[in-house]
């Protein structure tokens, strides 16, 4: 005698479901904003404290970090950020500082940085940067308190 259909139809939704969050939780592998599996863009978070503007880093000089790669200029930088990587690592896992103030996740451009109180925060783009700039203070009080809801967003304005 044949199974019957409802438990045929229940055990492949189950196994669709059990197959939907593996192929997720790959897609969202670290902590941290990625562009082609690499944090920044690709640029060295250590830069940004040490020279005042983004710089590309390489694929020779990397490191992990919450489950993401970060690409570094040089050793040095490298070795700076693992022995600090908290100090280092951009705020709201490299996303819009501004979006997490409104409440969303945005992907950032790594030209559109502001270093403040000795943090690294990313933004949209130059025009999201300069409302961000306007009352800096403010937007990190409201992305401080909205990010541990906005962090498990998976939707993210591109």
């Amino acid at each position: 005698m044949p199974f019957p259909l409802l438990p045929r139809v229940r055990t492949a939704r189950a196994l669709l479901a059990m197959l939907w969050t593996i192929l997720s939780a790959g897609a969202h592998a670290g902590e941290f904003f990625e562009k082609d599996g690499v944090a920044l863009r690709g640029h060295d978070p250590v830069a940004y404290f040490t020279e005042g503007k983004p710089v590309r880093g390489s694929r020779e000089h990397t490191a992990d970090y919450k489950g993401t790669t970060f690409w570094f200029a040089t050793q040095a930088h490298r070795d700076a950020f693992v022995a600090s990587p908290e100090r280092y690592a951009p705020q709201y896992g490299g996303y819009c500082a501004y979006g997490a103030a409104s409440g969303y996740k945005a992907v950032t451009d790594p030209t559109a940085f502001s270093v403040v109180g000795g943090k690294l925060y990313l933004n949209y783009n130059a025009d999201v940067q300069a409302k961000w700039s306007g009352d800096v203070t403010a937007y990190v009080r409201k992305a401080d308190r909205r990010w541990p809801r906005v962090s498990r967003q998976t939707n993210v304005v591109e």
